[in-house]
């Protein structure tokens, strides 16, 4: 079978591997599509915030199809369309698929039914491919109980978290605001539903900010995890607002006037991964119907798996790439 491997560090190759097989605790899952994530090229250089070996198939953002049940499997069959958690206990340690463990960058793989969930019909595969990322926007949203009609949202940064994060306030019926300095994000931004945008480089986004939501916002997603963004979150909330900082910023050091989360009263919280909420998240995409399509910009053969990894380093250019494996 076909395999997108990163053989060491900053050497992507696809190439034949051998078909896996399955104990009677798994199941054998046919990959279908599979999003290529930014935390993927931090892989591919060496640079993951967890420990990992060479060789490994990325892939985390996956939606495939059960081809094969072990005999001690139950509530699931072949033909059920699925999708899995990246975040794995195990007895032995806590896995990562498609950094510590292989992905699904492959024409098949083994995994456990613990890991994994079936997706409804009104669920296709497109959607079902942004359901990882989407489960953490989705989080980062419910982390401060939801939001509704009634309710603001700012999400700094729009790449794919932020419009998935965009889209789960979208469909709990709030009204959301993007900021991002990426034309291209902005227009996706606003096919999703949103209300407006605000480009960052153009003015001073605190006043449009301020202005545009009369005060400031209810809920602020942080999802950029640039020190530009970092440093206007807390400007951007309301007295007595909510902050949820999702964007990811590890080890730089900046300046911030924390003293405003004290004046404000805001209420911050940081969130990682979705634990617990993948089941919900797949119910309130089935129920509200909530179009993701205009995320997902390129996608790709297998066997293009080069020019797919290349065309994901442009922001300008492209924000969900995905493989087409099978």
């Amino acid at each position: 079978m076909k395999a997108l491997i990163f053989d060491e560090p900053n050497k992507p190759i696809v190439t034949q591997v051998q078909t896996p097989g399955i104990t009677d605790n798994e199941v054998l899952i046919q990959s279908r599509r599979v999003g290529i994530c930014h935390s993927d090229y931090e892989l591919l250089a060496g640079q993951y915030i967890i420990p990992i070996s060479y060789p490994v198939v990325p892939g985390h953002e996956w939606v495939g199809e059960v081809v094969e049940v072990g005999k001690n499997v139950d509530g699931l069959k072949p033909g059920d369309r699925v999708v899995g958690e990246c975040v794995i206990n195990t007895p032995e340690r806590i896995h990562h698929f498609g950094f510590s463990m292989d992905g699904a960058d492959r024409e098949f793989f083994a995994a456990r039914p613990e890991w994994l969930h079936k997706l409804p019909d009104a669920v296709d595969d497109a959607k079902g491919a942004l359901i990882e990322p989407f489960t953490c926007g989705y989080y980062a949203v419910l982390r401060h109980g939801g939001v509704c009609a009634a309710d603001t949202v700012v999400v700094s940064g729009g790449g794919t978290i932020g419009l998935v994060s965009a889209a789960a306030a979208i469909g709990m019926g709030a009204r959301v605001i993007v900021v991002d300095p990426v034309p291209l994000r902005r227009e996706i931004a606003m096919k999703l539903g949103a209300d407006g945008t605000i480009d960052p480089t153009n003015g001073d986004p605190i006043e449009a900010v301020q202005e545009m939501t009369k005060g400031g916002a209810d809920l602020v997603v942080e999802c950029a995890g640039h020190p530009a963004s970092l440093a206007n979150v807390f400007d951007y909330a309301r007295d007595d607002g909510d902050v949820s900082m999702v964007g990811i910023n590890i080890g730089q050091k900046f300046p911030v006037e924390l003293g405003k989360i004290q004046i404000k009263n805001l209420n911050v919280k940081g969130c990682i991964g979705s634990p617990g909420v993948w089941p919900a998240a797949i119910r309130f995409l089935e129920r509200t119907g909530l179009d993701l399509s205009p995320i997902q910009t390129h996608s790709y053969n297998i066997d293009d798996a080069m020019t797919a990894l290349e065309l994901g380093k442009s922001p300008d250019k492209a924000v969900k790439v995905t493989l087409e494996i099978s």
